[in-house]
């Protein structure tokens, strides 16, 4: 399929994990893909492989709204219109509430929703232009609440109803606003996670499919909400969750 060509979606996060998945599918399905990250060297590595007339590497840190006007501007310079908005970047702090810092809490934060609002802002008068769409990624962890993850959990229950309340915002002028809500998946940042079998094993009980998901699990559904077919969905919250969220959380039998 080449749904997204002549687009151009923006990407942020997308040095690894989720956010390089969805800038993939992006690019596969014709789409111009800004990929935006903190770290220039992944982002290379990841455009490496991409068509360059239709990739533009953006080095931004998304909780400075000086860097994402920068970066905006330099994607309308580039493209001349921005279509997609899937605003992906996130950090955790995983400890108990007792030992997280002030400093911890406020950077979860500032990346993981005051990040959404500076991209959403600053992309806003094109997206209007485009009757574009933004795509947010919350977390089964923005739905229900995890041990020893007081501040990501905050940060994503924030995620989930910002989406709600963007959508209604904006669908006056044509942009629609949903986010995909995974739960465990392959990334840097669930790296140690995956690493412990006895952990890992504990995780795959929840899952009716058995298994954790891939980068390219979540990217499907990223691209069909950025996509014609979801033309009429705006204030979604989809879980892609292996079916965690269909239980009680009473264990297998």
């Amino acid at each position: 399929m080449q749904r997204f060509t002549g687009k151009t979606a923006i990407v942020t996060g997308s040095s690894s994990g989720i956010g390089e998945g969805c800038a993939r599918r992006f690019a596969a399905e014709g789409a111009n893909v800004v990929l935006v990250a903190r770290d220039r060297e992944k982002l290379d590595k990841v455009a490496a492989d991409l068509d360059p007339d239709r990739t533009l590497v953006c080095e931004a840190d998304v909780s400075q709204r000086e860097e994402v006007d920068r970066m905006v501007e330099a994607v309308a310079d580039r493209f001349g219109a921005i279509d997609i908005l899937h605003s992906n970047a996130g950090i955790a702090v995983m400890k108990p509430f007792e030992d997280t810092t002030p400093e911890e809490w406020r950077n979860v934060m500032a990346t993981d929703i005051d990040g959404m609002f500076h991209c959403a802002q600053a992309a806003l008068p094109h997206l209007k232009a485009s009757k574009g769409c933004i795509i947010h990624t919350a977390s089964v962890s923005g739905t229900g609440g995890d041990w020893n993850m007081t501040a990501y959990d905050a940060a994503k229950g924030a995620v989930v109803n910002f989406t709600r309340a963007l959508a209604l915002d904006l669908g006056k002028h044509g942009v629609r606003v949903n986010a995909v809500a995974p739960s465990l998946t392959e990334s840097e940042l669930t790296a140690g996670m995956l690493d412990d079998e006895e952990l890992l094993a504990k995780f795959h009980e929840r899952f009716a499919l058995g298994r954790h998901a891939t980068p390219e699990d979540i990217a499907g559904p990223v691209a069909f909400l950025a996509s014609e077919d979801a033309r009429f969905v705006t204030g979604a919250i989809l879980p892609v969750d292996g079916g965690m969220s269909a239980s009680n959380g009473q264990p297998p039998q």
